[in-house]
């Protein structure tokens, strides 16, 4: 976080519907970060700009809303503030909560992210963020494609209950589409078990020859509800020093990403 004072944010131009006291009280709020966790009035005063006098109207206001807690002599901020975030995370879908947390997986790594649903027997796109096309088919939100044969899809099926999953079985054409790709259910079975004991999918080129990817799953909860992942291609991939450990620090960074998803899924439940 910043070391520069809270009130050397630019601030709205003034107009007849602006109320100072609230951008105030905001800026009281904004002055604790992970730097300045606990302040006298002293520093909150000196960090917003404002004078002793009025930051201590305001400090004692938020004590008493419960969103500030006090020593009498120091201030910090206490978990009701969450309460203002979670307010903006409950109007947001899955994609919107989706979409910010893959553009800066994908600004990092570089490669094209993705989240689907499960939709019957297929998984359907939901969000994408794309860095360049290495499909020969276009993906776009609202793109399937059999779950079997996907990451994304493979991440859905293993957080499926057993009855669900059977009735997948039931219910799937499971074929291979490359020379690569497993065919049967009993393979399919039998890498879902894997999948779910290490909790992501490497898919190489099984949806199709020289795209690769790895996924993991989004939890509402204790439920899977939907998957991320990122694509790679499978040339640029063996062109890697270590492959093996390129491949594990992206299953790192996927898992990472799902697991921040799930917590503003849970947040705004």
């Amino acid at each position: 976080m910043t070391n520069a004072p809270a009130d050397t944010q630019a601030a709205p131009q003034a107009s007849d519907q602006y109320v100072q006291s609230l951008a105030r009280g905001l800026a009281v709020i904004r002055a604790f970060d992970t730097e300045h966790p606990v302040m006298t009035l002293t520093a909150v005063a000196a960090r917003t700009g404002l004078t002793r006098a009025t930051a201590r109207r305001f400090l004692h206001t938020l004590v008493e809303l419960g969103y500030v807690r006090t020593d009498g002599k120091t201030f910090a901020l206490t978990a009701k503030v969450l309460q203002l975030g979670y307010a903006y995370l409950s109007g947001l879908s899955l994609p919107q909560l989706a979409q910010p947390h893959l553009e800066e997986l994908s600004l990092k790594l570089g490669e094209s992210t993705s989240a689907a649903v499960l939709d019957g027997t297929d998984i359907a796109y939901v969000a994408r963020v794309t860095t360049r096309r290495i499909m020969t088919i276009g993906i776009t939100v609202g793109t399937r494609f059999p779950a079997y044969a996907t990451s994304m899809g493979r991440v859905l099926l293993a957080g499926l209950s057993p009855a669900d999953l059977k009735a997948y079985i039931a219910a799937a054409d499971i074929k291979p589409l490359t020379p690569r790709a497993l065919g049967s259910a009993k393979e399919l079975l039998a890498v879902l078990d894997t999948v779910r004991a290490q909790g992501w999918c490497l898919l190489d080129q099984e949806l199709e020859l020289g795209l690769m990817s790895v996924a993991a799953p989004v939890y509402d909860g204790p439920k899977v509800v939907a998957a991320v992942n990122v694509s790679l291609q499978a040339q640029s991939v063996a062109a890697k020093p270590d492959p093996d450990a390129y491949l594990s620090s992206v299953a790192e960074e996927i898992v990472a990403t799902a697991k921040l998803i799930s917590a503003d899924l849970t947040a705004r439940g």
